[in-house]
């Protein structure tokens, strides 16, 4: 497996990981749909959007994972704020479900921490769940002052301090516009 950069063509792939990550219209039992697919999972406009935002995307923050030439995971940390603070907000990240369990998340967590932390970045911010995001370091934001501009989101939303991290960035943490249009 190969971790890069997202290039110009890799668009589609990108989608088509998304889609497969966040069908919701598949049983957790199998593929069997549920229900009849009613369009794109919100996660792949969810991409479009971000890389459309000039102010947001960073475009060496978006990482896809190829095994055997074909991009089977993606991830990106675009531009979110605290206060005056620049910090980064990580997602989606997504496998394609029929390589999920095989470590390709963590690869993709490992590689986006590493190059933002590269990058003198102080901070990534995520909603997510509470069992898997821990075990890359993330920690319940409120422990750390910091808090969602979404208050229905502060229970999920946690935080990865790098290694420029300072103690006095607390407040509000606020995503890129594209994150509030769901």
């Amino acid at each position: 497996m190969l971790i890069r950069r997202e290039r110009t063509g890799d668009a589609v792939a990108i989608d088509a990981v998304h889609r497969s990550a966040f069908d919701r219209s598949a049983a957790a039992e199998g593929d069997i749909p549920v229900s009849p697919p009613v369009g794109d999972p919100v996660e792949v406009g969810l991409v479009h959007h971000l890389r459309d935002d000039g102010s947001a995307w960073i475009p060496t923050l978006s990482l896809v994972a190829e095994f055997q030439d074909r991009i089977v995971g993606h991830v990106c940390l675009t531009r979110a704020g605290i206060g005056p603070f620049p910090v980064l907000a990580l997602g989606p990240i997504g496998v394609h479900a029929e390589q999920q369990g095989k470590g390709i998340g963590s690869a993709l967590m490992h590689a986006a921490l590493g190059a933002a932390d590269a990058l003198d970045e102080p901070l990534v911010g995520l909603l997510g769940s509470l069992e898997y995001y821990p075990r890359f370091g993330f920690v319940p934001g409120t422990r750390l002052g910091i808090v969602p501009d979404v208050a229905d989101w502060t229970s999920h939303f946690q935080v990865r301090p790098l290694t420029a991290y300072e103690l006095e960035i607390k407040g509000e943490f606020r995503y890129a516009d594209a994150f509030y249009a769901l």
